[in-house]
């Protein structure tokens, strides 16, 4: 599992996971500052990889001089280089997603989250 930090860009953070986890085939479970990539099989994820995805989501941006990408064991941490915010984000109809603690399960939908949640305590 690696551990994406976003406290410096909290305003992408939902987008990058979805991207991330799209370009290196992993799953998501958002956090509050963070995202989490588990892998989908028993094969780990390449820290190379999800420092590439996040350098390309950041160039799709234009904004990917102001921050660099760095990692530390298994958190890779986004960091601004010149005090550089990113202010908002265009979004969709919504940026709030639902995730799992327990396996990872992500929505959009509060209901179907809740409904999610009541398999885990039968």
């Amino acid at each position: 599992m690696i551990t994406v930090d976003c406290r410096e860009v909290p305003s992408i953070k939902s987008s990058l996971a979805v991207y991330t986890s799209d370009k290196v085939g992993a799953v998501p479970a958002l956090k509050i500052h963070e995202f989490i990539l588990a892998p989908i099989e028993d094969e780990e994820i390449s820290p190379t990889e999800v420092i590439t995805a996040v350098k390309m989501f950041l160039a799709s941006l234009g904004c990917e001089r102001h921050f660099a990408v760095i990692q530390r064991n298994n958190v890779i941490a986004i960091v601004s280089l010149d005090g550089y915010k990113l202010e908002s984000f265009p979004q969709g109809k919504t940026d709030q997603f639902f995730s799992c603690i327990h396996c990872g399960h992500v929505t959009q939908f509060e209901t179907v989250h809740n409904n999610h949640m009541k398999i885990h305590y039968l």
